[in-house]
């Protein structure tokens, strides 16, 4: 996304350095600002399907997660007034909870009948000797 940049610095500033702001304002203001400045720097930028600027907050969980940031942590930096509003929407990103719903997948699918049958099949067809323990 080298043409965000771009479209980045061709935006002239609302008021002296700021982008998004004048500084001044209600919070009301500030966002309905904020929105039209980003909705015309994705034109700008020619990015179709825009996202909506929550996707930002979104990604920042998620990358944080991702690097092992504790979930508590994550909670306090979104300002969420409890865990497990972050848990009900960023539990899935959590680094070691993924390695636990594919050790509980991995586990589920070696007692399945079917893929045991297959994979003595599979072996049997490849000429291999089956192990017996």
């Amino acid at each position: 996304m080298l043409v965000v940049p771009i479209a980045l610095n061709s935006l002239s500033p609302v008021k002296d350095v700021h982008l998004f702001w004048s500084g001044k304002g209600d919070l009301e203001t500030i966002v309905g600002s904020w929105r039209r400045r980003l909705s015309k720097l994705f034109r700008m930028a020619k990015i179709e399907n825009r996202p909506h600027p929550h996707c930002f907050r979104d990604t920042f969980a998620a990358e944080l997660l991702q690097a092992g940031v504790p979930l508590e942590r994550v909670s306090i930096l979104l300002g969420h007034q409890s865990t497990k509003i972050t848990e009900k929407y960023y539990a899935a990103w959590t680094q070691a909870r993924q390695l636990q719903v594919e050790k509980d997948l991995e586990r589920a699918w070696s007692l399945d009948p079917i893929v045991i049958l297959e994979s003595k099949v599979t072996r049997r067809l490849r000429g291999e000797t089956e192990i017996v323990n």
